[in-house]
């Protein structure tokens, strides 16, 4: 009985002790917690006066600000994913540009930037700051680029910017002082990729502004933004004209000629006369021959209407390209490798007195790609009026009989 109630004393004591004991432990929390000071942050990371605690200086000077993307923030996602339709694009005049270049090329030329999002602070320093002042800056993660980018190698930059107006752009100095009166005329391209490269063609032959007429791709889709290699912002782009409004936007008294990629020699000797030409031709023995009528049903492959559209296409007086054609201005249409030229640009060479540029080629072969034709036909047409101008020049210094 005495062990019994000494092992419960000891029991009670024990207790008591494990009260005490909490009730120090309770002590130590309830004291105060001593405050550190504020450790001294890097300038790139500093924290912005005012504004959402989010906001961050960059790196690429004082008075540019960006935010910086929290996890799980879907605003790239959402912003990429609508400025890839068309429908949007058109609805909400906005355009979506990928890549340091094309977006610096468009900053320069004077484009509205929107947003801009970045994988990296430095990509910052290579784009002109005074444009971006305007655009709302974005910080995110190179994965989440990565995951919504086009291209095989993202360079960690996405902007939105407002559709270009073309009236409004300031192109470079250089490209103005070497251009050339011409004009490309775009007849149903397609093709994102044949247009794009038609547009880098176009700005590197010199050429004033591009048309394009109704039936073309967008020019802002992003597969012509990356064939285009920048030319969108080095001349004027004019899309989804209709033909009755492509003369308003040439200059008086130009001259406007074809260019099919089709080998009218192909074609003649692959279809029977008697069957007509499904497509404006002219024999490979005879370039001179004139463009035969498309007075009878078209070949299955222009079922959409090509041949009976607008009348009867109108006969053109066809010769190579190499050959002397181009006066200033002019004008030069290309149409699509599916359907061809169509009659109202037929009907447009025409009533100005145009030709056709026939581009001989090796019998049997098919085509030529459209983009390949129209750098064919451009730089010549740039080498002969800068031969002809060099000819001006010297008969002013150099007088007959002078």
């Amino acid at each position: 009985m005495a062990a019994l109630g000494l092992g419960r004393a000891a029991g009670r004591g024990g207790a008591v002790g494990a009260a005490r004991g909490r009730r120090w432990v309770r002590a130590l929390r309830r004291s105060p917690v001593r405050v550190l000071p504020p450790r001294e942050e890097p300038a790139e990371e500093r924290r912005s006066p005012v504004g959402p605690p989010a906001v961050e200086r960059s790196s690429a000077g004082p008075g540019l600000w960006y935010e910086k993307a929290a996890p799980g923030d879907r605003r790239l996602g959402k912003v990429v994913t609508v400025a890839k339709s068309r429908s949007f694009r058109d609805r909400h005049g906005k355009v979506l540009l990928e890549g340091l270049r094309l977006v610096r090329d468009a900053l320069e030329a004077g484009a509205v930037p929107q947003s801009l999002f970045f994988s990296a602070a430095g990509h910052l320093k290579e784009l002109p700051e005074a444009r971006l002042k305007r655009a709302s800056l974005v910080k995110v993660k190179f994965e989440e680029i990565k995951s919504w980018s086009d291209l095989v190698t993202p360079q960690g930059v996405i902007g939105i910017f407002s559709k270009p107006d073309p009236a409004k752009m300031s192109y470079p100095a250089a490209q103005l002082a070497s251009s050339v009166p011409v004009v490309l005329i775009c007849d149903n391209i397609r093709d994102p990729g044949n247009l794009g490269t038609i547009l880098r063609s176009a700005a590197g032959a010199g050429c004033e502004k591009v048309l394009l007429t109704k039936g073309c791709v967008d020019p802002w889709e992003p597969k012509v933004l990356r064939a285009g290699m920048g030319a969108h912002f080095r001349i004027p782009v004019i899309a989804n004209l209709d033909w009755e409004s492509v003369p308003s936007n040439l200059p008086a008294g130009v001259q406007v000629c074809v260019a099919d990629h089709k080998d009218p020699g192909a074609q003649a000797e692959a279809e029977p006369v008697s069957q007509g030409a499904g497509r404006s031709g002219s024999t490979s023995g005879n370039p001179e021959a004139p463009v035969k009528s498309k007075s009878k049903a078209a070949p299955p492959e222009h079922e959409d209407g090509e041949g009976t559209a607008g009348g009867c296409a109108p006969e053109l007086a066809a010769q190579y390209y190499y050959e002397s054609w181009i006066r200033a201005p002019a004008a030069v249409v290309v149409g699509g490798e599916t359907h061809g030229l169509s009659p109202d640009a037929l009907h447009l060479a025409a009533s100005t007195g145009g030709k056709r540029l026939v581009i001989p080629m090796v019998p049997g072969v098919d085509s030529l790609n459209s983009a390949v034709a129209a750098a064919i036909v451009l730089f010549e047409g740039r080498r002969q009026l800068l031969q002809r101008n060099k000819q001006e020049d010297k008969r002013q210094k150099f007088p007959v009989g002078g």
